[in-house]
């Protein structure tokens, strides 16, 4: 009887590893993707603030501006879009029955 007990602890043991989450994945990891692409998101802002401000006083190339306004536009309209997929998932769950 203690073989078998002793087997069941060995091989759950062995299998642990396989199940526990790698570094970079999980909600960790999750985490670190969000944050990041939030720093990137104000990172574009504030790049294309810089640069308009730049051009206000005539130091910017205006090829620059309409550049950054170019990604400014992109970024925003990507947080709109994954705004509204949150919500729209969010109002899905509501919606279920329980």
């Amino acid at each position: 009887m203690d073989m078998s007990l002793l087997t069941a602890t060995q091989r759950y043991a062995e299998a642990k590893p396989a199940t526990e989450p790698k570094p970079g994945q999980g909600a960790g990891g999750m985490g670190d993707a969000f944050r990041n692409l939030a720093m990137d998101f104000a990172q574009t802002l504030a790049h294309s603030e810089e640069v308009a401000k730049q051009s206000m006083v005539g130091d910017a190339d205006p090829h620059a501006l309409v550049q950054a306004l170019a990604q400014t536009e992109l970024a925003v309209e990507t947080a709109v879009t994954v705004r509204n997929k949150v919500v729209d998932a969010y109002q899905e769950i509501l919606r279920m029955p329980v």
